[in-house]
C-alpha cells in the first residue's frame, strides 16, 4: 500500500496543510486538505473515503471536492464513517445554508457523495480493503482504523488522546506494518492536550508500552505553532520506530 501525506497537520498555515491520507490514490482518509492538496484529475479519481470525526480539520474540504468534481465523476464519493460523523456533516456543514448537500445533487438517484454507515469493531469490505473501525478517546466521533489489504495492515488513529481498545485489537494482526498516529501539543501543554484528547510527545511516550511491539510509528497533526518544540521534545525520547511527519505531500510505501 502506497500513503500519501496530502496534509498531516493539526492546523493550516501558508506551509502546513490538514489532515487528508490517501492510500494508493483511492482510498481517502479524511477530508481536511483533499480539495487544496490534490489536482482535480487525482480527486476525481477517489473512490472511497474515511472519515474519523467531524472536526473541521478533517472534514474542511469534503465540501470543495465535492464541488470540483461534481458533474465530472461518474460515480458517487462513497463516505464511510460512524453515525454520528455522518450526522453532524449533514446538520452543520452539508446542509443547504452552510453548504449545498452533495447527498441530493444533482439528484437523490445520482449524487456526488453518498453515506454509509460504518459499525464499531466490525470489518467493512471498501473496494480491494478491509476496514476495522474501532471507538477512540477523541471527541466528535473519534475513530480508529486498521486496513487491510492482501498480506498488509495499517493502522490510523487520526486525532486520539489516550486509548486502549484499538492497541488491543492491533495485537492480533501480525500483519501490521505501520502505526499512523498523533502528537498534536508539547509537553508544556498537557493539560490542553487532556482537554482535547490529544497527545503530548510524554503521553506519547506511555502510549508506545500499549502498541504491538517493534512496529513503525509516524507521527502527525502537530499544531504548527509548536511543531519545532514538539520534534525537539520527541526527538529527546530517543524512540528509533518513530517517523515526526514534519512535511506534507510525502509518501510512504508498505
Amino acid at each position: 500500500m502506497q500513503v500519501r501525506i496530502v496534509g498531516g497537520h493539526g492546523g493550516l498555515t501558508p506551509d502546513t496543510k490538514m489532515t487528508s491520507y490517501l492510500i494508493d490514490g483511492k482510498l481517502l482518509i479524511d477530508a481536511g486538505s483533499v480539495a487544496s492538496g490534490l489536482k482535480i484529475d487525482e480527486q476525481i479519481l477517489i473512490d472511497n473515503i474515511l472519515i474519523s470525526h467531524s472536526h473541521m480539520d478533517h472534514i474542511g474540504e469534503l465540501g470543495y471536492l465535492c464541488d470540483n468534481c461534481f458533474g465530472i465523476k461518474n460515480k458517487p464519493f462513497e463516505v464511510y464513517s460512524c453515525d454520528e460523523v455522518k450526522d453532524s456533516i449533514h446538520k452543520h456543514y452539508m446542509n443547504d445554508y452552510i453548504w449545498p448537500d452533495f447527498s441530493k445533487i444533482p439528484n437523490t438517484k445520482k449524487p456526488t457523495i453518498h453515506f454509509n454507515a460504518l459499525e464499531m469493531e466490525q470489518v467493512t469490505q471498501i473496494g480491494p480493503y478491509k476496514v476495522l473501525s474501532v471507538k477512540v478517546d477523541h471527541p466528535a466521533g473519534g475513530t480508529g482504523f486498521i486496513i487491510e489489504k492482501g498480506k498488509q495492515a495499517l493502522l490510523f488513529t487520526q486525532d486520539t488522546g489516550p486509548t486502549k481498545r484499538i492497541w488491543e485489537l492491533a495485537k492480533k494482526y501480525p500483519n501490521l506494518k505501520a502505526i499512523f498516529t498523533e502528537v498534536s501539543f508539547p509537553n508544556e501543554l498537557v493539560n490542553i492536550a487532556k482537554l482535547s484528547q490529544h497527545h503530548t510527545p510524554n503521553t506519547l511516550a506511555a502510549e508506545i508500552k500499549k502498541m504491538p511491539e517493534d512496529i513503525p510509528i509516524f507521527i502527525g497533526h502537530m499544531k504548527p505553532g509548536y511543531q519545532k518544540q514538539i520534534f525537539e521534545e520527541i526527538d529527546v525520547l530517543e524512540n528509533e520506530r518513530i517517523t515526526v511527519m514534519g512535511s506534507d505531500n510525502v509518501n510512504f510505501v508498505f
